[in-house]
């Protein structure tokens, strides 16, 4: 993409004011929106205002619309809920309500809204706006303000971002908050989990989702739960006799708890609610199993934002205040999201249109039809959920003859077991049998092979590490005898999971073939490494998970040092050379200062930092933290940096140093790492079996081409897969990370957010987008 980087330096905020609301339900991550709002906003010299209550409050004016500073949003980032309020508010429906609203907007010179809410807020806001110059005249009428007013605040901007932990939006991949509901859910089915396996029970878990089954789909997905009742897909005529059947035959096969996810809106197909107590009673008379409900309600909306949430509501913050500036009296109001990993802006109205279409094929029992307008995102969940969750008899299963092998490769990761899960019981579906490879290409040229069944992956998707067990050796050292074990056990293909390992195994495999015929067989490659690294690939399987894992921890070291005050904290992160977790960690957790290899820095730039700590510590903000990539510069340890900055700093604030290690590589999987680890999987051992088909000849599997090597990544907005011949150019193999990342354009925002003046490249944002035209492909960064 040959462009001309755009900056937003030429974007002057100056003589404009913006107001910020929250309104609607609330959701995790809306303080990070604000904080960014409010950031971005004073940067660019505008004037920011905080309106409390939401409408109520824009209505009542008053002490509920006041002028905010830097440091009035600091410390808010890791907070759940929203500080300035939400209410719903019956006076802004009608004109008088909002006659008053833009008076008090008028008096105080606000003519920029940034609404964060769900599509009723995001409606009142454009219309609202479609209302303005008409409610100004009225007002000029009325003698409450003069000529020149109407003329000056002719036209109001209005900016949407979309705060609802249903995602229930079309148009956005994931609403804020979406994210974080869904570790609420987890948390609580991994702790129900255990307790069911001790009693041999089935629970039946009511999640919110009055319209949108969203959250039960995902975490029915996310812990491989037994059935889920969604609205948008009702169950079939006689369901409760299919249910019935699977749940005691899960009993049967010695599964020792069944669970059953309900949305709080499902329905059957003919529109009549089916509730967590119909589904219990019926468990309990049909089958006699001891049953227990769990309704989780307002669980979902508490507790602090994941890290995925604050980064995603930082982002969209910064995009929203962009899109004011440069929004004209034509522009029509947008909504901020997220499409892949790219911010992208979508005309208001087109998004609240298509999300009240999906509600109306609902009413009339169009269900197909609201599935597909949900988006791709959710169908392939729902089909993903189909494919796993069911087992078909083996009568009605195809038979192909092919062999599968399934190995773990380099450092573990959250999420790979999820993703060898999916891979087995997919493989199963497709009608091959799939091979268990214990211990990585090490444990394969030893021969520690097994067959590996449907019941043997049960229970897995929530395990964190590697069930397999993997090691970081190559197959170079060992390629007779692998080839000797791939002969043995007539291996047809190869599914590799892994990290740099991975992507360099493949390769070398690939560039055996002259010599091993072995190895002429489709492999396919998944990305799973906590440090992101691997070429091909915005995303890796585990990084999200250990990004989590940071930022729990920097919020609780965030909170001692604001007990101490005037402390700066120095946090070592692993990644290798890839300053992905650094940066990111940094970004979530509203760090400082992020030292990374990819961009080099010197005594001045850590000079620079301190003298910038030393400002801050001046303010009400008294504490620091700076997170330094482990690799990130041979001679500036973190023990350096330390000593430098306890040095520097002397007098004005003390230090402390923290190395994060190996906590960030376990844990249970965040519920991305688990749904990415099985949409890939799943989708990697669909390509196999079509790789397989295509290169059977004469009784046997042979692929030699370029493309039969693939490595299946997410790029921008898409899945797909590219040949590790072709990944080669693309990499640095003495740092072992790509030549390109794309998150370091990132890299500015943390600045910014920090308070550093410094340069942004805005040339991917500004181009106003409609929903129809978002890549029906987008297999989404979106779980």
């Amino acid at each position: 993409m040959d462009h001309q980087p755009k900056f937003f330096e030429n974007l002057s905020g100056a003589g404009k004011a913006i107001g910020v609301l929250t309104s609607g339900g609330d959701a995790q991550g809306m303080n990070a929106a604000v904080r960014a709002v409010v950031r971005m906003g004073i940067y660019v010299n505008a004037k920011v205002y905080f309106i409390y209550e939401g409408y109520q409050g824009m209505v009542d004016g008053g002490d509920n619309i006041v002028e905010v500073s830097w440091e009035s949003v600091s410390s808010i980032l890791q907070v759940g809920g929203t500080v300035i309020g939400s209410a719903r508010c019956k006076s802004f429906r009608t004109r008088e309500g909002r006659l008053q609203a833009a008076l008090n907007l008028v008096q105080r010179g606000i003519t920029n809204l940034c609404v964060i809410g769900g599509d009723g807020s995001l409606t009142g806001a454009n219309l609202f706006r479609e209302e303005w110059s008409g409610l100004l005249e009225e007002l000029a009428q009325k003698g409450k303000i003069d000529a020149e007013a109407v003329k000056k605040y002719a036209y109001l901007n209005i900016v949407g971002m979309v705060g609802s932990i249903d995602n229930d939006f079309c148009g956005t991949d994931m609403t804020i908050g979406t994210d974080s509901a869904l570790h609420r859910i987890i948390e609580v089915v991994d702790a129900i989990m255990t307790t069911a396996q001790s009693h041999q029970r089935t629970f039946v878990l009511e999640v919110m989702g009055r319209h949108c089954g969203y959250l039960a789909l995902v975490s029915a997905l996310a812990c491989g739960a037994d059935w889920v009742f969604i609205p948008e897909y009702p169950p079939e005529e006689g369901w409760e006799d299919t249910m019935c059947v699977k749940l005691s035959e899960n009993r049967a096969r010695k599964k020792r708890l069944n669970i059953i996810i309900v949305a709080e809106g499902a329905i059957d197909c003919h529109n009549k609610p089916i509730t967590s107590e119909k589904v219990k009673d019926l468990v309990v008379q049909r089958l006699g199993f001891d049953t227990r409900v769990t309704i989780l309600g307002h669980v979902q909306r508490g507790g602090t934002p994941s890290a995925f949430d604050r980064i995603l509501a930082s982002r969209m913050g910064v995009e929203a205040v962009l899109a004011l500036l440069e929004a004209t009296p034509d522009t029509p109001a947008c909504v901020v999201s997220l499409s892949g990993n790219q911010a992208v802006r979508l005309p208001l109205m087109e998004c609240v249109q298509m999300t009240q279409e999906v509600q109306k094929a609902m009413d009339e029992g169009r269900f197909l039809e609201a599935v597909r307008l949900r988006g791709r995102s959710f169908e392939n969940n729902l089909n993903t959920y189909k494919l796993l969750s069911h087992r078909r008899p083996d009568a009605e299963l195809p038979k192909t003859n092919f062999n599968v092998a399934v190995l773990n490769v380099g450092a573990p990761a959250a999420g790979m077991n999820a993703a060898v899960r999916a891979a087995v019981r997919v493989g199963i579906t497709e009608g091959h049998k799939i091979f268990a490879v214990i211990d990585g290409f090490e444990g394969f040229a030893r021969g520690k092979i097994k067959e590996i069944s449907w019941g043997d992956v049960g229970g897995w998707t929530g395990q964190g590490g590697s069930i397999l067990g993997t090691k970081r050796t190559l197959p170079a050292k060992y390629l007779e005898k692998i080839a000797d074990q791939m002969r043995t056990n007539n291996i047809n293909a190869l599914m590799v999971i892994g990290g740099f390992e991975a992507f360099e195994s493949c390769l070398q495999l690939y560039e055996a073939r002259a010599s091993f015929e072995e190895f002429s067989v489709p492999m396919c490659v998944l990305p799973a490494t906590i440090s992101n690294n691997v070429p091909g690939t915005d995303y890796s399987l585990g990084t999200d998970t250990a990004l989590n894992a940071i930022v729990e921890t920097c919020d609780r070291i965030k909170q001692s040092a604001s007990g101490t005050k005037r402390r700066v904290f120095i946090i070592e992160t692993m990644g290798g050379y890839c300053g992905y977790l650094a940066n990111m960690g940094a970004l979530a957790a509203g760090a400082d200062a992020a030292y990374i290899f990819e961009e080099q820095f010197d005594i001045r730039e850590l000079q620079a930092n301190v003298e910038h700590l030393t400002e801050k510590m001046k303010t009400s903000i008294q504490r620091g933290l700076v997170l330094r990539n482990e690799n990130c510069n041979e001679n500036y340890t973190t023990d350096f940096i330390y000593q430098l900055y306890s040095e520097e700093g002397k007098g004005v604030f003390d230090c402390r140093k923290n190395v994060l290690g190996h906590m960030q590589q376990g844990g249970a999987p965040s519920p991305f790492d688990r749904n990415f680890g099985t949409k890939i999987s799943a989708k990697a051992m669909q390509w196999i079996s079509k790789k397989l088909k295509e290169t059977y000849r004469k009784g046997k599997v042979f692929a030699n081409t370029d493309d039969s090597v693939c490595l299946l990544g997410m790029r921008r907005r898409n899945l797909v897969f590219q040949p590790v011949a072709e990944l080669k150019s693309e990499t640095d193999f003495v740092h072992r990370i790509p030549k390109e990342q794309w998150w370091l354009k990132l890299r500015p925002l943390m600045k910014i957010l920090a308070k550093y003046k410094t340069s942004y490249d805005v040339s991917d944002s500004g181009q106003l987008e409609h929903v129809a035209m978002l890549p029906k492909e987008a297999e989404t960064g979106a779980i």
